[in-house]
């Protein structure tokens, strides 16, 4: 099917793009801000599970910091998303750029808490306001319902050789991938750019903006 059917936030190219941000985020405050995650707070569970099963109190903070700012991203951007009549899109987007912004210029001045909090807000926005791919549920955050489809997919196009779902196959793939190369970029770059390797997560969501601006255009 024609990707030009679907408006421009759902269209594939979009979505990789989406995922290549996600996997930059996680892998960055991974690597740069106490080895907790912005978006995947699943990871971060898990992390405070750990920990409060060894006895590091002191540990908990670092976790429950992130998911309290996930939680709290959610809320905003649902009020938010209340108020915002046009472009919703657009402007989360805009949000989503100035808080990574701000993380990547300010990062080696900021506590460690307070970044991932911000970025975990940024990764919250995305998570909400950007949940559909090709008019089917998506997330751009958490890989493991797309390796579940992308399993499920399989197995409908290549085993049961359902021709409808080989481009749903390639398109959860290309998701999995992208989401690995942002995690891939600021896993080699961190060694060059520290805590501001963010700003090529900036980049490829700059590359989003750039996308949205330019379909809005084409509506004026």
């Amino acid at each position: 099917m024609d990707t030009k059917k679907y408006v421009v936030h759902e269209r594939l190219e979009f979505g990789l793009l989406l995922a290549t941000v996600a996997g930059g985020l996680d892998a960055y405050t991974f690597l740069t801000h106490g080895e907790v995650f912005a978006g995947l707070q699943t990871g971060n569970f898990i992390l405070l599970g750990i920990n409060l099963g060894q006895g590091h109190w002191k540990a908990l903070i670092n976790y429950i910091i992130p998911i309290i700012a996930f939680f709290t991203g959610v809320l905003v951007t649902r009020l938010l998303q209340k108020k915002i009549k046009k472009h919703q899109q657009l402007w989360f987007a805009f949000f989503e750029a100035i808080l990574l912004l701000f993380v990547g210029l300010f990062s080696s001045f900021l506590p460690n808490l307070l970044a991932n909090a911000v970025l975990s807000i940024a990764a919250a926005m995305q998570l909400q306001v950007f949940a559909k791919l090709k008019g089917s549920p998506f997330t751009s955050l958490m890989m493991t319902g797309n390796l579940r489809n992308l399993a499920t997919y399989f197995f409908d196009a290549y085993i049961e050789q359902d021709k409808t779902k080989k481009s749903a196959f390639k398109d959860t793939l290309s998701i999995l991938t992208s989401f690995v190369f942002g995690a891939l970029l600021n896993g080699f770059f961190v060694t060059f750019f520290g805590q501001a390797t963010i700003l090529l997560s900036l980049l490829f969501l700059g590359i989003a903006i750039f996308i949205l601006v330019k379909e809005k255009k084409a509506f004026l």
